[in-house]
């Protein structure tokens, strides 16, 4: 009788195979592929826009203020709602202090979503 010895090595020549295979597969169908293009605007290119933007600064101190009038949040949507539906391109920019949390900036962008006001976006001072 004759025992049957265990083997204990893997026979990696298959697996080498297979990974030849897909890199011949991904290096034919990588060209093929058309990223998708953005076109972003240049800098130094003005945005007209025919209606002034409604400006929301928030101060450090997390309070909210427009036109140098302090709004509670609830305040803010009525004032935006009435002055949305008598221009409803009216768009709103927000103007947050550099050591006003993130959170704070994106719970005013997520008040003004959840309320159909669409046209929000950020205001920034470009560097020189």
């Amino acid at each position: 009788m004759r025992k049957r010895r265990l083997m204990n090595q893997i026979n990696v020549v298959p697996y080498i195979d297979v990974m030849l295979v897909l890199l011949v597969i991904f290096m034919v169908t990588a060209p093929m592929i058309n990223p998708g293009v953005v076109d972003l605007p240049k800098v130094g290119q003005s945005l007209k826009q025919k209606i002034k933007p409604i400006i929301i600064s928030i101060k450090k101190n997390a309070t909210i203020e427009i036109k140098g009038k302090k709004y509670k949040r609830d305040e803010l949507l009525a004032y935006l709602k009435v002055t949305t539906k008598k221009n409803p391109d009216q768009s709103v920019v927000i103007a947050a202090d550099k050591k006003v949390r993130y959170e704070e900036v994106i719970a005013v962008m997520d008040l003004l979503k959840q309320n159909e006001i669409n046209k929000v976006g950020l205001l920034l001072t470009p560097s020189k």
